[in-house]
């Protein structure tokens, strides 16, 4: 596939959205002109319309994979996704079923009667059924599984009997078993009788007469080997394998780690019972990070985009609530403070750059260990040196946030007390060059004249202490009229 060509399938999404938008919004356009003439068949020019608009709408999404009708309806208001969904053609309803999310799958099922809801699942595998049972209403699945033959039946019953984080409930039922006795010529033979192979088949699976595997065979191995040879010669009998009970996101880590494209599922005892594919693998990856980053925002995975005002509140509740909680605890210890805010004013402004650092160096030290966590790189929040490192590294950042902050401009804050002789350290710049405080005369002057030490005034913290307000330029040192006070 060439750059351009890879471009265009990223951006046809994206493109086929706005056109059904502007469909959807011509389309009304018509109606309600056409609503708003009077005439003698009013009514049946309405209709005629409507038709026609719905026919130009089918005609649209006919041409359209069920990822992208998937994409479509979740990026649609529910009217609007309701109007689409009404017409899209029988045979693909469960295809498409499969590609949204569990919330406007939801909404989807519930605009169906039950005899849609049928034939839109029975033309589905086991593995797919398994998928959508959950959502379909009680109502229904005793007359879907009477419909479905012994084996169907079978697998349904073994997919639904495992969580959805296991192997087992992700597992696809369709694959091509062969005997190890056999040459390849009879392989070949038997594999053209198919009409398709299942997708995602790169490798045969060798299995003796009780279903126990014995090895697999690629499908590179099978056309570049002699064709007398038996598959017991050539086949690879070291194999990665997986059990229904496995945990489902540890089999896509290992997906990604050994590159694999499909891989068997055994039962105790190496019974042969299903396999994975990368294609199912993708999910758990894809599952994994929409959880992590829908929980850090308080929001429930798979949420619609156009939710109803109680679903919103019902999934957000809790997170506000604790927001409100922690936001009224900060609010009490900044009121702890109170008196030294109001005598210093400029602590009120660095509130929130001491808030702000804080919460970037404590999210930057979280996610590295989340990442360690994922990777399985050990216990890294118990290493004594993690947690030294990130305070060294927090200690070395007040500097930095001092020498910013000096450098915006205005007045230097200092502090001088009785004894102290001139002028104490540099304390914060004052953006202003102002504090709030009670004017003093200069040594040379009336009060609030500057003088030549380059006092303007001073505020006042109690009888024998004070801040002294130095101008850049100016000297270091305190008037000596104002010493000792």
């Amino acid at each position: 596939m060439s750059e351009a060509d890879a471009r265009s399938a990223t951006q046809r999404p994206h493109a086929q959205l706005e056109a059904t938008i502007e469909l959807l919004q011509r389309q009304k356009l018509v109606e309600r002109v056409a609503h708003n003439q009077h005439g003698p068949h009013q009514d049946r020019v309405e209709t005629l319309v409507h038709r026609q608009n719905q026919a130009e709408l089918q005609r649209h999404l006919a041409q359209l994979h069920p990822a992208d009708i998937a994409y479509i309806l979740e990026a649609l208001p529910l009217a609007d996704r309701l109007a689409v969904w009404q017409r899209v053609k029988a045979d693909r309803d469960g295809e498409i079923l499969l590609e949204v999310s569990d919330a406007v799958r939801e909404s989807l099922i519930a605009d169906m009667d039950d005899h849609e809801i049928l034939a839109a699942v029975e033309p589905l595998d086991a593995d797919a059924l398994a998928d959508l049972v959950e959502d379909l209403p009680t109502a229904v699945l005793p007359e879907l599984m009477a419909s479905l033959d012994a084996q169907q039946r079978e697998r349904v019953q073994s997919a639904l009997s495992y969580r959805d984080d296991q192997v087992g409930a992700l597992m696809d039922f369709e694959m091509v078993t062969i005997r190890e006795d056999v040459t390849l010529e009879v392989v070949l033979r038997y594999l053209r009788r198919f009409d398709e192979l299942p997708e995602q088949t790169d490798k045969l699976f060798v299995a003796n007469q009780d279903n126990l595997l014995t090895g697999v065979l690629p499908l590179k191995w099978l056309l570049l080997n002699v064709p007398d040879t038996r598959v017991g010669a050539v086949m690879a009998r070291d194999v990665n394998t997986f059990h229904p009970d496995d945990d489902a996101y540890d089999a896509a880590q290992a997906f990604e780690r050994y590159e694999l494209v499909s891989a068997p599922v055994v039962e105790g005892g190496g019974r042969l019972v299903g396999r994975l594919t990368i294609e199912v693998m993708v999910d758990p990856i894809r599952d994994e990070g929409d959880s992590e980053m829908f929980g850090r925002a308080g929001l429930r995975e798979g949420e619609d985009i156009f939710p109803s005002v109680w679903a919103s509140l019902r999934n957000r509740w809790s997170w506000l609530a604790i927001n409100l909680v922690t936001a009224f605890l900060t609010s009490r210890v900044i009121g702890l403070f109170q008196v030294s805010i109001e005598k210093l004013v400029v602590l009120a402004s660095l509130m929130p750059v001491v808030a702000s650092i804080g919460g970037s160096s404590g999210n930057q030290t979280v996610i590295k260990i989340v990442r360690a966590v994922a990777m399985e790189h050990g216990r890294p929040w118990f290493h004594p040196g993690t947690v030294a490192q990130s305070a060294r590294g927090g200690v070395l950042q007040w500097p930095d946030l001092g020498r910013s902050h000096r450098h915006r401009g205005g007045a230097d804050v200092s502090r001088s007390s009785p004894g102290c002789g001139g002028g104490g350290g540099h304390g914060a710049r004052a953006t202003a060059g102002r504090l709030h405080g009670e004017r003093y005369p200069d040594a040379d002057g009336p009060p609030g004249t500057r003088s030549g030490d380059g006092l303007e005034h001073v505020p006042r913290l109690h009888d024998r202490q004070w801040w002294v307000l130095h101008f850049p330029g100016a000297g270091d040192g305190v008037p000596d009229a104002l010493r000792g006070r």
